[in-house]
């Protein structure tokens, strides 16, 4: 586990590669005419970048803001504006960014997800905005069946047809909690997601809040001594994120993630989540899976409670993952595994709880260091990644698992079996509202 050595072996990320463009010099009547253009010309913008030009343009445009997402395949930043003021449309695009003009204000967005969360905050429901469609996305899964599916879709129709639409998944909302390269508590098992350095300049690490309420004590190995103690945790309600300190004030914890075969990335920084943005995914149980982000400011509605202010993925997850990291190309902390439905075969939706909340709830920094990418660590990865110019991706130890109870009953999986083993029926404690609880005989993470 990452926190017992420091690697010698680093995989550096390349970031994708900027492809230079040329085009012939076209002559024109009028030459200033010529320039005006090309000033007004989109620029290309890293992932990395959207959400800071996007935070600083809302600032600037006020009400006529609606939202933002990063456009992968053109490397553009779209910004959501409502009305046609043309002041409003010059400076986006004096910023270099896309003008897209839409019919939903944010106050319309947001005031749809108050209604949800007044008239529809139903387990197995979950929501959250799309710039790209100007829409919340509702999403229910296939426990939500009769009355409480009625429910749920007059509270969308009431919206209106252009604000929300609702869809089915196939599977059910759950914490992913089960298997894998992982750390053990109180019968449970789940993933270090990324090492930190608490207020008081101890070592520590961030996991799933509802791994943090699962168990006060954390080990490296089952019914090993335990080598970590929760310091704080959030589940549900306002986040799903733990702060776990090393017992041992002069444990080494790096900003690396485990990528396999020995290799580690550098995480040098944590970064907003933007819309349309390349993520990465690590975890024991399904590996390194990639996807883009396709919602911010989600909340879920978890047997154990609702979650809000989560990251909305298409990146899938399945019960092992808990706790894990997602990250970018370029070394960036995003989010770490909260839960979702569905599965790495027939796909799904998968929730984070974003770093850079985490960090500030808690306190803590990234690394050993700070999460500043100007840091050493950063300058390191940055470096690899001009050096190596390799993918890799994954957290150590980012394997989740464990004996959680996602509420009701579910697959049971035993903690001894391997991270693919295969599941049977079983059910576990139930939750009491205040955060998952754990039936020690196995994991039971289905929800109802």
């Amino acid at each position: 586990m990452s926190h017992k050595r420091i690697p010698k072996r680093k995989a550096a990320i390349a970031a994708g590669s900027v492809v230079a463009l040329g085009a012939a010099a076209l002559v024109l009547p009028n030459a200033m005419a010529s320039q005006t253009d090309q000033a007004d010309a989109p620029r290309t913008f890293k992932a990395a970048d959207a959400s800071d030009v996007a935070a600083q343009l809302a600032s600037r445009l006020g009400d006529a803001f609606a939202g933002s997402y990063y456009d992968a395949g053109r490397q553009q930043i779209i910004i959501n504006v409502v009305g046609d003021d043309s002041e409003v449309v010059n400076e986006i695009r004096e910023a270099g960014a896309v003008p897209n003009q839409v019919d939903n204000s944010t106050a319309t967005l947001k005031a749809a997800a108050r209604t949800l969360r007044t008239d529809a905050t139903i387990p197995g429901t979950a929501w959250s905005v799309d710039p790209k469609t100007n829409e919340i996305r509702v999403t229910a899964d296939s426990t939500v069946t009769g009355a409480r599916w009625n429910q749920l879709t007059s509270t969308v129709k009431s919206l209106g047809s252009d604000v929300a639409t609702v869809k089915r998944s196939s599977g059910t909302f759950k914490t992913f909690v089960e298997g894998g390269d992982a750390i053990f508590g109180g019968g449970a098992r789940c993933s270090l997601g990324f090492n930190v350095t608490a207020d008081d300049g101890s070592p520590a690490f961030l996991t799933a809040g509802h791994c943090g309420v699962a168990a006060a004590e954390w080990s490296d190995a089952q019914d090993g001594a335990p080598i970590a103690t929760v310091d704080q945790a959030t589940f549900p309600g306002a986040g799903d994120f733990a702060l776990v300190k090393y017992d041992d004030p002069n444990t080494e914890a790096p900003s690396t993630v485990d990528v396999g075969d020995g290799k580690t990335v550098e995480i040098a920084q944590a970064a907003e989540a933007t819309v349309g943005q390349q993520v990465l995914r690590m975890g024991s149980t399904t590996g390194l899976n990639d996807g883009s982000v396709t919602g911010l400011d989600a909340t879920v509605n978890y047997p154990e409670g609702t979650v809000a202010g989560l990251i909305q993925t298409d990146v899938c997850a399945e019960p092992g993952d808990s706790g894990g990291s997602l990250f970018t190309q370029d070394g960036s902390a995003i989010g770490l595994t909260s839960g979702g439905s569905g599965d790495c075969t027939n796909g799904g939706e998968t929730f984070f709880q974003p770093v850079t909340t985490a960090l500030e709830a808690v306190g803590a920094t990234l690394g050993a260091g700070g999460a500043g990418a100007g840091d050493e660590a950063g300058d390191q990865a940055g470096d690899q990644a001009g050096e190596e110019g390799q993918a890799g991706a994954g957290e150590e130890g980012a394997g989740a698992g464990g004996d959680e109870q996602a509420g009701g009953g579910g697959e049971a999986v035993d903690p001894s079996a391997p991270a693919d083993g295969a599941a049977d029926d079983g059910s576990g404690a139930a939750d009491d509202g205040s955060g998952a609880a754990v039936d020690g005989s196995g994991a039971a993470v289905e929800g109802h």
